[in-house]
């Protein structure tokens, strides 16, 4: 309740609801984080404090054309061939990034390649969501389809948890929309957007916990782990 309040009052209006909730599911699963961290597409590393106190070291990688500007890579890059060697890291996180790679399945490999055996990786991806960081934004994923490229890859233990249901994302794209009335200019001028955007995500966040289906997710929190070398028995 305290990130959502925070986030309520801190905005921006269109969108405080799904960051608290993103944020507050984060935060339940990073204490499986630990070591030298690799963070993909990691802009201004806005999750630093919070995962800070389980691990020892925190890598950022970007691409050059990021659209983020106040990226803050230590290393610059794409996400299909970062120069670290093979399973340098202890852990890997990538908060919405994953729908704007041309080649999922290569990044997820690549993931793979750079975590030791038992790493563990949590990734935030889209199922749905608006077009947005034009032109690069490819895909929208399944937990079906997220299950199936991370065990392609070879990860074990692949988690999807729905971070919403139907109300939740609908009164979430509505909100999106309305805000874009703010250009205008007699609306733009008085608060009225911002307060009918709160509203509405309020009442969604009411709604899906009346009437919660996840199948109509806006976004997926996934975990998964490498997996473990096996190791012949003794004689054989």
């Amino acid at each position: 309740m305290g990130r959502a309040w925070r986030y309520f009052r801190q905005g921006p209006a269109r969108n405080w609801l799904i960051r608290a909730i993103h944020d507050d599911a984060l935060a339940e699963v990073v204490p499986m984080l630990s070591g030298r961290l690799l963070d993909i597409g990691c802009a201004n590393k806005p999750y630093a404090a919070m995962v800070r106190p389980y691990i020892t070291e925190h890598v950022g990688v970007d691409h050059a054309s990021t659209q983020h500007t106040d990226a803050q890579p230590d290393i610059v890059a794409d996400a299909y061939d970062i120069p670290q060697p093979d399973a340098s890291f202890d852990s890997v996180l990538c908060t919405a990034v994953l729908e704007h790679l041309e080649e999922p399945q290569r990044a997820i490999s690549e993931c793979y390649r750079l975590l030791r055996p038992g790493g563990v990786a949590i990734y935030s991806v889209p199922l749905i969501w608006h077009e947005h960081e034009a032109p690069r934004d490819f895909f929208r994923y399944t937990q079906f389809g997220l299950k199936h490229l991370f065990g392609t890859a070879g990860f074990v233990e692949v988690r999807c948890q729905p971070l919403s249901g139907f109300w939740v994302t609908f009164c979430q794209l509505l909100s999106y929309k309305l805000f874009k009335w703010k250009k205008r200019p007699l609306l733009g001028a008085l608060p009225v957007i911002d307060v009918v955007c709160h509203a509405i995500q309020l009442f969604g966040r009411v709604m899906d916990r009346v009437d919660f289906s996840p199948e109509w997710t806006w976004m997926y929190l996934v975990t998964a782990r490498k997996a473990q070398p096996t190791h012949a028995e003794p004689g054989r």
